[in-house]
């Protein structure tokens, strides 16, 4: 008995890391699990047919969520990562109940880290306007520490200069500069980046904030996170260190799935990670949760 249990862990410590995005953005999330976690494998999902999901109802972002971790998990996935923050403050417990492997959303991690970092001063969130719509992150941070103070804004534009690649350009500072002007008078002991895009734009953000204001990167503290999950519960993957000497970005160990724009996926994809997919596939929808690949 103890051998088919100690086999059976081995089978699923060998299982790739799924991950699903409503986009692109959600390769920054893929870019901080793969640095933390390199012996790992990793599955990634972006519904770039049906972003985005912030200006969608609840039930049918929960109607998204399922079909798109359904879809990771059919492909054997050991846990999810939901690196999309809509469906992260949305959707966590409709996913929960539709399948049968740990899910990880990116506002709870993100949360614990700004209260870690803050040491008591007031926290700043940075999102697109449905994540600070949903007060997502300021709910987060309430329920670990009521006492704390959060001051939200919203930042959309940032979106598309991280896409388009402008990251360090006139007018990514000058925008830049009007949105966080918004905190002048703030003491802020950390600033959380809400959206998946902004690590793209850290350094402009962080020269227009202040450099003595922390930035936390949910999907670097969500890798943390999954991290000691899988040490806690046996799942990491066995130390390899000529595969993690070896591992890039993007290689073909990890597969990449979108349903829509394979090729503007490839595009955004070597902007915020260096190097396009080596193997992307793209993925219609037929059903309520089920994808099928052309």
């Amino acid at each position: 008995m103890s051998n088919r249990i100690s086999d059976a862990k081995s089978e699923i410590r060998n299982r790739p890391i799924g991950i699903f995005d409503s986009g692109v953005g959600g390769l920054t999330v893929y870019r901080a699990l793969h640095e933390r976690l390199p012996n790992e494998r990793f599955v990634y999902l972006g519904d770039t047919a049906r972003v985005p999901y912030g200006t969608k109802s609840l039930a049918t972002v929960e109607r998204y969520a399922i079909e798109n971790s359904k879809f990771l998990e059919a492909r054997g996935i050991k846990l999810l990562v939901v690196a999309c923050n809509t469906a992260s403050a949305l959707a966590l417990p409709a996913i929960r109940d539709a399948v049968n492997v740990e899910v990880m959303g990116v506002i709870e991690p993100g949360a614990r880290a700004a209260i870690a970092t803050a040491n008591g001063k007031p926290i700043g969130v940075i999102a697109t306007e449905a994540t600070v719509q949903s007060h997502a992150y300021a709910k987060a941070i309430d329920a670990i520490d009521h006492s704390a103070r959060v001051v939200e804004r919203a930042c959309p534009l940032f979106v598309a200069l991280a896409e388009e690649g402008w990251v360090d350009t006139g007018v990514t500072r000058t925008v830049a500069a009007s949105y966080l002007n918004d905190f002048e008078g703030e003491v802020l002991g950390a600033l959380v980046m809400g959206c998946t895009h902004y690590p793209i734009l850290r350094s402009v953000i962080s020269s227009v904030i202040g450099d003595n204001v922390p930035l936390i990167d949910s999907g670097a503290a969500t890798a943390a996170e999954v991290e000691s999950l899988l040490r806690a519960r046996g799942l990491a993957h066995p130390e390899r260190e000529s595969l993690a000497d070896e591992r890039k970005l993007c290689d073909d160990l990890d597969h990449f799935f979108v349903t829509d724009a394979a090729e503007r996926f490839a595009k955004v994809a070597e902007r915020f990670l260096g190097s396009a997919p080596s193997v992307l596939e793209a993925v219609e929808v037929w059903g309520h949760d089920e994808l099928r690949t052309n």
